[in-house]
């Protein structure tokens, strides 16, 4: 199934199309915020004057229907098709542009989501390996660490996110120099988590948890994971992520600048 939603007028075309991937069935939290984002992009949609749809057959992963799309999202998880992981690269190779989040960065041996793909997660994305998290979802401090780059020009140097399970890397993203970090977690923010788990409690260290890719297109944003009432069984939604003005400005400027398709300063080229 395929939806739809073309910002301003009907007859009016837009300025770039927008296609979000999503599977929406691995823990609540997920799919809380897949469906959220999903009410939210249509409408920056209308706003913008792009057009916004999504599919949650991720057979759609192919050339020609990508020829359709100037920018990709993948909303949460990734594709596990050796079909289809071949097509979103010549995607990407090609010019496309693309925007994950959260989850779709996750890969974890063993799990039911393994590091088998070394393309996406470690030349892509760079960041190899999940290998923890904090707990309980919390807002952060986060630092910009890229004043220059198009996503970040509305942001103060420092601001609060929306509450998020942080993810963190077995790669060392600051020694790859095809890596731009965007954002980081500020070391204000420590701790930062509240467990039970000792070690889903950070105390210090360096975790970016925005970046892109000089040699592609993209931005990999490691927020999308909503607050959920597990404990008392009832899966209430506690937090959302789109109800953060400079995390949704951040996003929206993100997503502009890859469906701009304009080149920005050479230091990102």
């Amino acid at each position: 199934m395929l939806g739809t939603v073309t910002g301003g007028l009907a007859q009016k075309k837009p300025a770039f199309r927008v296609i979000a991937f999503y599977t929406a069935k691995n823990d609540q939290a997920h799919i809380s915020y897949v469906h959220e984002a999903n009410a939210w992009f249509p409408t920056v949609a209308k706003q913008h004057h792009f057009a916004y749809d999504t599919t949650s057959n991720w057979s759609n992963l192919n050339a020609a229907f990508l020829a359709n799309y100037q920018v990709v999202l993948f909303l949460d998880t990734r594709p596990d098709d050796p079909a289809q992981r071949a097509a979103f690269q010549q995607y990407m190779e090609h010019g496309g542009a693309w925007m994950g989040f959260h989850f779709a960065g996750f890969a974890l041996t063993p799990s039911s989501y393994p590091q088998n793909w070394d393309w996406y997660h470690n030349t892509f994305l760079g960041s190899g390996s999940y290998v923890g998290n904090t707990w309980r979802p919390t807002a952060a401090v986060l630092r910009v660490e890229d004043r220059r780059h198009p996503a970040t020009r509305h942001l103060p140097p420092t601001f609060t996110s929306a509450p998020n399970e942080w993810y963190k890397w077995s790669n060392d993203l600051r020694t790859n120099p095809a890596i731009d970090i965007l954002l980081a977690i500020d070391p204000r923010s420590f701790p930062l988590g509240t467990g039970p788990k000792p070690h889903e409690i950070w105390h210090s260290g360096y975790y970016p948890v925005v970046w892109t890719n000089k040699n592609f297109r993209m931005i990999y944003v490691n927020m999308g994971h909503n607050d959920i009432d597990y404990e008392h069984g009832t899966n209430k939604e506690l937090s959302f992520t789109f109800q953060n003005k400079l995390q949704n400005q951040f996003i929206v400027d993100g997503l502009l600048w890859l469906g701009s398709r304009k080149k920005i300063s050479p230091a990102h080229n």
